[in-house]
């Protein structure tokens, strides 16, 4: 029964009460919603849908098939976790998630899909006729990919997580491409089918664009650490008379900060190597 199960059939009408039409395909009959047929349909006809097994385990059939089925791929939105099974997609049928197994999600349950997450699978039927939700693999991924038209660094990116590896996430951008966050380029993992949003960085060898999570360091250093950069960066030569040796109230008449908050704000510049101090003063680092 199982080859009958999550596929685009025809059958034929055999009997119908007040809800429902019966269809037989190959000796097996599965029920059709009546609310789903505009115009009534006569016992003896042909009727072509797509079959399953519903929530009340009973075999349906459904003139609206959805995209996703044995060997066709697509994108379905998590609507739950059962932390003992797997986690629930809708993949656009009328009374039926289907489950994608444990067995394929991370080991870590923090890792899993949330509701409203969306993860690349087909369908595949169990010798008990059960649909189950499988992941799309990598090959999957590079056939349905385009290359990059142009890469542009610090241009805003965004996609979905698709593989979580130790050496990093892969992603599926909106455009189709594939991307790449390394653990170093992320303020913390993203889920499998989270969507990610960060930054370009660059290009690996094989096409994939490299990118990022994390602000560009001006936004990461702060208000007044961003200040002090500001300054530098529009002065004739980039350097300042000043360090965090510098006179409290020079500071305060300069930048019109306290000392404590500028050693704050060098201590920011200095961690992310954007400026040096030599000799009672700062340096930008990168002074084109």
């Amino acid at each position: 029964m199982n080859e009958l199960i999550a596929k685009v059939l025809t059958g034929k009408v055999t009997d119908e009460n007040d809800d429902s039409y019966f269809v037989q395909i190959e000796g097996t009959t599965f029920t059709l919603d009546k609310a789903e047929i505009k115009k009534p349909l006569k016992l003896g006809s042909m009727f072509t849908g797509f079959t399953y097994e519903n929530e009340q385990h009973k075999l349906q059939i459904t003139r609206t098939a959805p995209a996703i089925r044995r060997d066709h791929y697509g994108f379905a939105t998590v609507v739950k976790q059962h932390h003992g099974l797997g986690v629930f997609v809708n993949i656009g049928l009328p009374n039926k998630d289907v489950v994608v197994s444990l067995d394929e999600l991370p080991t870590m349950t923090d890792l899993w899909p949330k509701e409203g997450d969306k993860l690349m699978i087909d369908l595949g039927v169990d010798n008990k006729g059960r649909i189950w939700g499988h992941l799309a693999d990598e090959e999957i991924f590079q056939a349905i990919s385009q290359q990059p038209k142009k890469v542009v660094n610090n241009k805003p990116i965004k996609g979905t997580a698709y593989r979580l590896k130790m050496a990093g996430t892969r992603i599926l951008t909106t455009n189709y491409e594939l991307a790449f966050l390394h653990p170093d380029e992320r303020i913390q993992e993203p889920r499998l089918g989270e969507v990610v949003e960060g930054r370009i960085i660059g290009q690996l060898r094989d096409q994939t664009i490299n990118m990022t999570t994390k602000p560009k360091a001006y936004k990461a250093i702060g208000d007044d650490a961003e200040m002090v950069l500001a300054v530098l960066q529009h002065s004739a030569d980039g350097e300042l008379p000043y360090s965090d040796k510098s006179d409290p109230e020079d500071i305060k008449t300069f930048f019109g900060i306290s000392k404590g908050a500028f050693k704050r704000a060098l201590g920011h510049l200095l961690k992310e190597r954007l400026i040096t101090q030599e000799d009672g003063k700062i340096i930008l680092k990168d002074r084109d």
